[in-house]
């Protein structure tokens, strides 16, 4: 009895330094992306708009980099543990939305062809993916389509049962921000109409 006692008291100590371990690893040094489960209070702040350098600052024009602009090249997991993809940090930063105003890869020239989004926006209002992929998915009777520079960071969306929070988008006019609420990261999304 004393040895199954024993054991006992060495199991319960080991799981209690591991979970103590965990939360001491959520500190300051630990991930800070917004929990698992809850979407942001609210969708990104409008970015400010830059400073346009006087043409006596601007530097010689020089062939762009593979890294340089788009999508393609840029790297989010600005913390260890961060998604290398559009995220929301736990402090409402929607890291990954600076592109500002002004990028012309969001410019439509018809925006809300097909309509503006009908139903709610914000994290009381969850939808489940009922399928589809980034180049079509739906929820609800409401389609969309994934920003195409944007589908590399979706590829681990469940497009049959993940829950996704829809937000206005205040930089790109006719653009949505669809956050995915297991995963926390988020792309650009359009509306597609209800069919």
């Amino acid at each position: 009895m004393k040895n199954k006692l024993g054991v006992f008291v060495v199991g319960i100590s080991l799981v209690s330094a591991l979970l103590f371990a965990q939360e001491r690893g959520r500190g300051e040094g630990g991930s800070r992306t917004a929990p698992a489960g809850k979407p942001p209070s609210r969708g990104p702040a409008r970015t400010r708009p830059t400073p346009q350098p006087r043409p006596q600052d601007r530097p010689q024009q020089q062939a762009p980099s593979p890294q340089a602009g788009g999508a393609q090249g840029r790297h989010y997991n600005d913390q260890p543990g961060h998604p290398d993809a559009p995220h929301v940090d736990r402090n409402n930063q929607w890291v990954g939305h600076d592109q500002g105003r002004d990028d012309a890869r969001f410019h439509q020239d018809h925006p809300y062809e097909r309509g503006k989004f009908g139903g709610g926006f914000g994290p009381r209002h969850r939808y489940r993916l009922a399928g589809g992929g980034p180049g079509r998915f739906w929820f609800g009777g409401f389609y969309f389509s994934v920003f195409p520079d944007e589908f590399m960071y979706c590829n681990d969306w469940f497009w049959g049962s993940d829950e996704v929070v829809i937000y206005d988008d205040p930089d790109h006019i006719g653009w949505y921000l669809a956050y995915n609420v297991r995963l926390g990261t988020y792309v650009h999304v359009q509306y597609l109409g209800n069919n």
